[in-house]
């Protein structure tokens, strides 16, 4: 199979369009689709689903991984050959204009709290270029099965095929709210009737913490949840006093927020998942990861 037809896969696959494709990679719309019907020819069936967005059929979905593993190694030797090639001319090497693209996929919460570190380290190496995409820590692992991404952060620690696992450490959440709430709504504490009237804050429909807390303590509990997508805003509505959630230990650090039950919370476990490649980039990006997560694993919970 050709390279540049692996990697009109992958664009029109991205782009979800063959006009998009077609800009990225700086060819018409007729090329991507000459590459596309040629490597559809030379492994004997449809790829893709020519609707809007375009979307892989499930022989795409299965060659796609491998599309971008090759892919990925393959722009790594380019890159690193051209560096050579500076080197032996006499010439400057490249001063960070080309970098690997390398695509990971994080949890909100990680990306609010301890990840910024790591992504400043990538940065900063002047090799890769991270793509940092987002998911439920539980979905995470979907991806690096998908082939969209070759690193993630995620609760699983069951290895994905073809990836090996890191323990990053622990994310630590209780259940809280403002001061000024926990006096309205729970004035003789969080009981199963208070908790059923209390307004809850949900991060989105995938967000499990506050619902597998209330089956736990109150599964007869039906309240109000408030959603909102953004790590650092629903911690802030927390604060405003729009509703409890659980929240991590990293988002509170000087424990602002009161508990509702000192009882009521939750270990997260965090684990790293990477394609097993032979990648200088790859591993350049796992590294600067696990490093940054040393401050889940060196973390004290607090006296109760």
């Amino acid at each position: 199979m050709d390279l540049e037809q692996l990697r009109a896969l992958a664009a029109v696959v991205d782009q979800e369009t063959f006009e998009a494709a077609a800009d990225e990679l700086r060819i018409t719309p007729s090329a991507v689709s000459q590459r596309i019907k040629a490597l559809e020819r030379s492994v004997g069936s449809v790829l893709v689903r020519r609707l809007k967005p375009v979307v892989p059929t499930p022989a795409g979905e299965r060659l796609l991984r491998s599309a971008r593993q090759l892919l990925l190694l393959a722009d790594e030797a380019l890159l690193a050959l051209r560096s050579d090639q500076a080197h032996d001319g006499g010439g400057r090497a490249s001063s960070g204009a080309e970098r690997l693209r390398v695509p990971i996929v994080a949890n909100a919460d990680s990306i609010a709290t301890w990840l910024p570190p790591a992504l400043r380290e990538i940065a900063l190496g002047g090799r890769v270029a991270v793509e940092l995409l987002r998911d439920d820590e539980h979905a995470t692992a979907d991806l690096l099965r998908s082939g969209d991404a070759v690193g993630a952060i995620t609760a699983d620690p069951r290895p994905v095929q073809g990836c090996r696992v890191q323990r990053l450490g622990t994310m630590v959440y209780r259940a809280k709210g403002s001061e000024e709430f926990i006096r309205r709504w729970f004035p003789d504490g969080p009981t199963p009737d208070a908790l059923a009237a209390a307004p809850v804050m949900q991060y989105d429909r995938k967000d499990s913490h506050q619902l597998a807390l209330l089956a736990r303590v109150a599964p007869e509990a039906v309240p109000p949840q408030h959603f909102i997508p953004d790590s650092v805003q629903y911690v802030e509505a927390v604060r405003a006093g729009l509703g409890w959630g659980m929240v991590p230990d990293q988002q509170d650090p000087e424990g602002s927020l009161v508990e509702l039950d000192p009882a009521w919370s939750e270990d997260l476990e965090l684990y790293w998942q990477s394609w097993t490649l032979d990648s200088p980039g790859l591993d350049e990006v796992s590294a600067a990861v696990v490093r940054a997560a040393a401050v889940l694993r060196e973390a004290r919970r607090p006296l109760e």
